[in-house]
């Protein structure tokens, strides 16, 4: 197969000397150039035609989002991002996925003496990347249901939980998707995706300016409420444990994944039966296969993404394959799947079925 054509674009001298030395190591990768700041990463975008590019987004000049902005508008590569593991790499980070990234990768504290430990994951998501269709997510913008936030009801135990795996493009599948949902939605929504400990808490924050209902970063030991989107953390495996409690557990990673939605879809499965709803959105490799098939077999109901609307098919085709899914639906029609499902749930438990 001819390789993949790579543009490493960072203002860090070092950075443009570790990250083609790591991709240089796969055969599949090749990098055709680097630049120090956007300007000189446009005009090299023309010159060398690359595939796939590589993104530092804190440079001089024409910093990283200016760039990534000019790449949709005039090229439409996807572009994987190379950001920082702090508060503000995850603010910036997180606005480069809303604008059209395709993902990023997190480097490390000490660049130098553990770069080559997330060797793996650059490779495979550059590979990723290449062999994307550029599905881009359009409504990222849309306004959210009119209403105000539902008050929190300490009271209320929810028999409901939509259990949701996403992994890459899924910051803005589930922006869409969340905006969708009204304030008085009754069930409780748990999200596991695949993100650092330090971006987690950024993210449900804005999660939360694209919704009616409350969005925040799980807690240990809090009761999951109707109305409440749940995030895992970033640093944890989160499971739903009797009477509706979340535990976190700081273990380490299951499958690959920290955190694994298998675990959290698997708990939800246990503790909510046939009142769970798994949804396996867009994402690289099999997690939440395995939690599909749980919730399945407790009763439950299972919703995938579709292929034209994902931008990797990589969870949910895993997810297909199990037999596990009920329904594979564009993105646009999982809400209205997912409130058709709930609403026929209330009305089971207003006649009493169990």
């Amino acid at each position: 197969m001819t390789p993949v054509r790579v543009l490493v674009v960072d203002d860090s001298a070092l950075m443009r000397k570790l990250i083609p030395q790591i991709l240089q190591a796969d055969s599949s990768i090749e990098v055709v150039g680097t630049a120090m700041d956007g300007n000189f990463g446009l005009r090299k975008i023309e010159d060398l035609k690359p595939q796939v590019v590589t993104l530092d987004l804190e440079m001089p000049g024409m910093g990283g989002i200016d760039m990534l902005k000019e790449i949709m508008r005039r090229h439409r590569l996807p572009v994987i991002v190379v950001s920082s593991h702090s508060t503000e790499g995850a603010s910036i980070t997180l606005q480069a996925l809303s604008l059209g990234a395709f993902d990023f990768v997190a480097k490390p504290n000490d660049v130098s003496a553990r770069m080559p430990q997330i060797a793996a994951e650059l490779i495979g998501k550059i590979k990723a990347a290449a062999q994307s269709r550029g599905v881009t997510i359009r409504p990222v913008g849309v306004t959210p249901r009119s209403g105000k936030k539902a008050p929190l009801d300490a009271k209320k135990t929810p028999t409901k939980v939509i259990a949701i795996g996403v992994s890459t493009g899924g910051p803005q599948a589930l922006q869409y998707v969340f905006s969708q949902l009204p304030a008085d939605f009754p069930a409780a929504i748990v999200v596991v995706q695949h993100m650092p400990a330090t971006f987690t808490a950024q993210f449900s924050e804005q999660l939360g300016e694209k919704a009616l209902l409350r969005v925040k970063e799980a807690e240990s030991g809090e009761i999951i409420q109707p109305g409440t989107i749940y995030v895992c953390p970033g640093s944890h495996h989160l499971r739903i444990i009797a009477g509706g409690r979340i535990a976190l557990e700081n273990g380490p990673r299951i499958d690959g994944y920290l955190p694994c939605a298998d675990v959290t879809l698997e708990s939800a499965a246990s503790y909510g039966k046939g009142r769970t709803i798994g949804v396996v959105l867009t994402g690289m490799g099999n997690d939440a296969s395995r939690g599909a098939g749980a919730i399945r077999a407790n009763g439950g109901h299972v919703i995938a993404q579709d292929e034209n609307t994902s931008v990797i098919f990589g969870m949910p085709a895993e997810a297909i394959k199990t037999g596990a899914v009920d329904q594979v639906l564009p993105l646009e029609e999982i809400f209205p799947a997912i409130e058709k499902l709930v609403l026929r749930i209330c009305g089971a438990e207003r006649m009493g079925v169990r």
